[in-house]
């Protein structure tokens, strides 16, 4: 079963599981000692500054998990912008249940939001130019399908999944092959004919041996605008697609957009995202007269 941007619903469960297993362990000390297990409450988790929603099918699952009893209400969808003080879900039932999944919880939400925000304003600067923002690999580990599943809630694309589903030629492989020719050639012989084939150039001299070793696409790593423009003409001339990356910040978008590449490809959407301030509150809280521990 798939959610929403095509995320398989046994990845989040798995994220869910081992982020609740990392936290709470043998149990949820403060909550056990301080909250009665007959205690009910109702919880709002709202948004503290503007951005887009994404993660609440991780936050769903995470109360899930945790207490599949809670009455859960979302107030705000996937990929729709929130401005402070907007309710994204609401729940109700078992305060115990809502306090040990809230950390977790607001975690995926603050980071996957914190993603789905920055791609959108990469995505918005590149708006007025035929060219995808994409995200890299640089993710972190364990959290790669979620945060390429943001990127899409963004409005961004996803590049490889990993290193098992394209052919990328590095500056390393290229080095260890003796040349682009020579790591071309030997690409063709031996991946799959169904996967893509990109070359990483630094120079023109380098572009101009990857255009005679007709790869699928020219990937241009950390050129300045008046050779990058070169090298896209280059490309372009040759019939290649043309992907740019490098360290790209958000406002070098519209000179990179406008020398005719195809595609940015931006580490920093999943490496560098700030996480956007989301909180929870509880409310309407009916606490059973008694001693404050156990059942």
């Amino acid at each position: 079963m798939t959610l929403g941007y095509g995320i398989p619903l046994s990845e989040v469960r798995s994220a869910v599981s081992i982020a609740l297993a990392e936290d709470v362990g043998y149990g949820d000390v403060t909550t056990l000692v301080t909250v009665r297990a007959s205690t009910v409450a109702a919880a709002r988790i709202v948004a503290e500054e503007s951005g887009i929603v994404a993660g609440i099918p991780a936050a769903i699952e995470t109360f899930n998990q945790v207490d599949p009893n809670l009455r859960i209400e979302v107030r705000r969808q996937e990929g729709s912008p929130c401005e402070p003080g907007t309710i994204l879900m609401e729940m109700e039932g078992a305060a115990r249940s809502i306090l040990t999944g809230e950390r977790i919880a607001l975690n995926f939400l603050q980071r996957l939001s914190g993603i789905a925000t920055l791609t959108n304003r990469y995505v918005e600067a590149a708006k007025p130019y035929p060219v995808r923002i994409v995200n890299t690999r640089k993710t972190t580990p364990g959290l790669r399908a979620l945060e390429r599943y943001a990127v899409l809630v963004g409005g961004g694309e996803n590049h490889r999944f990993g290193l098992f589903d394209a052919v990328l030629i590095k500056d390393n492989h290229i080095l260890a092959s003796g040349s682009i020719t020579k790591a071309v050639e030997s690409a063709r012989k031996f991946a799959p004919h169904t996967m893509t084939i990109t070359v990483e150039c630094e120079s023109l001299a380098q572009v101009d041996e990857a255009i005679a070793s007709r790869p699928d696409i020219i990937l241009l790593d950390n050129m300045d605008a008046d050779t990058l423009k070169i090298a896209v003409e280059k490309a372009h001339a040759a019939c290649l697609k043309v992907e740019v990356s490098g360290g790209i910040e958000l406002d070098a978008i519209p000179t990179i957009a406008v020398s005719g590449a195809d595609i940015i490809s931006v580490g920093a959407l999943t490496h560098s995202a700030p996480s956007l301030d989301i909180s929870m509150d509880l409310h309407k809280v009916r606490i059973q007269q008694g001693v404050a521990s156990p059942p």
